[in-house]
């Protein structure tokens, strides 16, 4: 089996916008949850894709990192977040969503850092029945930014905001990856290519507001919502977020060094 050359993995929710909107039409975009585009990099179904940051940690000594692009945040991230209608100290259980790792780890080790120990129960991501049946849940993407939207007064955590609280360091919810066996040729002419709308995006206002557009076509949410969540969550990966990353890899899974491609 070869690797589609021009095959990018692409996560189905909008944290990726801002890179594949618009991109070349030369290059074929595999759309997944973020869970399964893990395998598909492994599988040679795609030259590079973003995936969780828990899903390299667990595959890093058959993935490399690329460099500049990832899916992260500063502080408050609106789209990973504990619904409930008691305080999280008062949770006696905790549903975690079926369609995310990084997220589900990071609030793991946010609990046991304050001492707390819901029992968990892993279930599909809606609100409703969750919390049916736990106190909590966990949702991720775009689920968590509709359901907060609907339940404001739900929301009793923000997942991005308790890592920089407890940390001091920016959080990487998700990676992009290929294998460590892909020609380097091959990956920088997908970095090439991601990049460039990247660029676009953070300094065309026109294009910028068509991908929040786009966003609030495919969404209940707001074009003003949607313009503040891209600021919430993005996509360059800076060397503050490098530094971030390698803190969560590190104290979340033992991961003591990560491999850039090149």
């Amino acid at each position: 089996m070869t690797i589609w050359k021009k095959t990018i993995g692409r996560v189905a929710f909008i944290n990726c916008d801002p890179l594949f909107f618009g991109l070349d039409d030369s290059w074929n975009v595999l759309s997944s949850p973020p869970s399964w585009l893990t395998k598909h990099v492994l599988n040679k179904d795609c030259v590079i894709a973003p995936i969780p940051t828990a899903g390299y940690a667990l595959n890093h000594a058959e993935l490399a990192l690329i460099p500049d692009i990832g899916i992260c945040s500063n502080g408050e991230v609106g789209s990973v977040l504990v619904f409930g209608d008691k305080e999280i100290k008062d949770m006696n259980s905790i549903a975690m969503p079926s369609d995310s790792s990084s997220s589900v780890n990071l609030l793991r080790w946010w609990l046991k850092e304050n001492g707390l120990n819901p029992v968990e129960v892993t279930m599909g991501p809606h609100l409703e029945n969750m919390l049916n049946q736990c106190d909590g849940a966990l949702l991720i993407g775009d689920r968590a930014l509709q359901s907060a939207k609907t339940n404001p007064n739900l929301v009793k955590l923000d997942l991005g905001k308790a890592w920089q609280d407890s940390t001091g360091k920016p959080m990487v919810f998700g990676v992009f990856v290929a294998r460590k066996d892909t020609p380097v040729n091959d990956l920088k002419a997908a970095h090439t290519a991601l990049l460039k709308q990247l660029a676009l995006f953070e300094s065309d206002s026109e294009f910028k507001r068509e991908v929040v557009n786009n966003a609030s076509e495919h969404s209940s949410l707001s074009h003003q919502r949607l313009s503040d969540y891209f600021n919430e969550v993005f996509n360059r990966l800076d060397a503050a977020h490098v530094d971030g990353l390698e803190h969560y890899l590190k104290l979340v899974f033992g991961v003591e060094n990560i491999e850039f491609a090149w």
